[in-house]
């Protein structure tokens, strides 16, 4: 695969349709792409509930929505589409490797491992946690392997894992970000949900370090971006903003039906809340501080209350209350049906951050291979970047 120019490419295209994916509805009354395309605008507005949900829910059918009203937006579907990546049986994975593991998280581990290459050389797990990932690849792949993680008590109960396992593991407690002499040369270097800086830091001191191998699972592309991201690879056209980053990483697939109807809550009064300040203030979104879970456990009232005291504006009386709890309720709705141009994109601007990382992997002297390691159902986080010495 040319990744510089599949990078190229995505970047052009991003960069072609940014009044669409940059707007936040959330912070704007009306997207201003609603007067360019009112036939979508209209069309978004009348969607049902269900509708709309499945849309933000799935990238690839809300891109394919967009591109009944905008047919180049088939080239970008196209260009954000990665393989699933071939998987190989783990051969020496025994019964009570993995204790203490949740289903989901041992089947993302299971996932990877069967996905990523070993070979000769000893593994360094990035960001490891207890070392579960670390446990099993010692397992398989019989190679010495060093966990390392910030958080002591994780590295504690991983070694007693590792004890109970008889696998040659052993943990470093140390910061990532920080620590001096990891990665090695040599090794081959895992991580899998390694967030932000933490990612992109094992990537540059990887290439310093002449790792033989990395296998990388990004996360969190947001963690570590002050205002606008740096591209590793060289510059690009396309400038992607803290909060753009963090729009690739807002898919979620384990949401049951009380956290969605609490989640569907908390934004319908927080655009109350919006709605009351904007009467009372300039008119124009400011940003206000996160909300106690607790605030939206109360009635709106109670929770309007709270806010204008925190954020020094009058009080609402309780007729006022009513009537901006049903605006926020109205504004949900619009928020809803024009976030799905946004979520569209996530999945396209996430495979143009992984891309970011393969083709400076690819210019530092690595083959690279890029793709999907497990069902988006299992974790929508599913792209595994592997670079291997050529």
């Amino acid at each position: 695969m040319n990744w510089p120019a599949r990078q190229q490419q995505l970047d052009q295209g991003l960069l072609a349709v940014r009044e669409l994916w940059h707007p936040q509805p959330f912070r704007e009354l009306q997207p201003a792409w609603c007067k360019r395309w009112p036939a979508l605008d209209r069309h978004l507005l009348s969607l049902s509930e269900d509708e709309s949900s499945w849309f933000n829910d799935n990238s690839e059918a809300a891109l394919g929505l967009l591109s009944d009203f905008l047919p180049s937006l088939a080239d970008i579907a196209c260009m954000a589409r990665l393989p699933q990546r071939a998987s190989q049986p783990l051969a020496r994975r025994r019964s009570f490797w993995d204790w203490e593991i949740p289903g989901r998280k041992r089947e993302q581990i299971e996932a990877f491992a069967a996905v990523a290459r070993g070979g000769a050389y000893p593994v360094l797990d990035w960001c490891g946690g207890k070392g579960h990932l670390g446990r099993l690849l010692a397992l398989d792949w019989q190679v010495p392997v060093h966990s390392l993680d910030v958080d002591a008590g994780l590295c504690a109960a991983g070694a007693v894992l590792a004890r109970r396992a008889v696998v040659d593991q052993q943990f470093i407690h140390a910061d990532a970000l920080r620590v001096e002499g990891w990665p090695q040369f040599g090794q081959q270097v895992v991580a899998l949900h390694a967030c932000g800086e933490l990612h992109r830091h094992l990537v540059r001191q990887g290439v310093a370090r002449g790792v033989a191998a990395l296998d990388l699972a990004p996360c969190c592309y947001h963690r570590g971006v002050e205002t606008n991201y740096q591209p590793l690879s060289g510059p690009l056209e396309l400038t992607l903003t803290r909060d753009d980053t963090r729009l690739a990483v807002t898919e979620t697939v384990t949401a049951n039906g009380r956290e969605t109807r609490l989640r569907d809550q908390a934004l319908a009064w927080k655009l109350g809340f919006d709605a009351y300040r904007r009467q009372s203030g300039d008119g124009d979104y400011r940003n206000f501080k996160s909300v106690p879970d607790r605030w939206l456990r109360a009635s709106f009232a109670e929770f309007m209350q709270a806010m204008t005291c925190r954020e020094n504006l009058p009080p609402a009386s309780a007729r006022v209350c009513v009537e901006f709890e049903a605006a926020g309720w109205q504004r949900r709705h619009a928020v809803m049906r024009y976030s799905i141009v946004r979520h569209a994109f996530r999945r396209a601007i996430e495979v143009w951050l992984a891309l970011d990382l393969a083709v400076y992997l690819g210019n530092a002297g690595y083959a690279v291979d890029l793709g999907s390691f497990c069902p988006r159902q299992l974790t929508p986080r599913n792209l595994l970047l592997s670079a291997h010495l050529s």
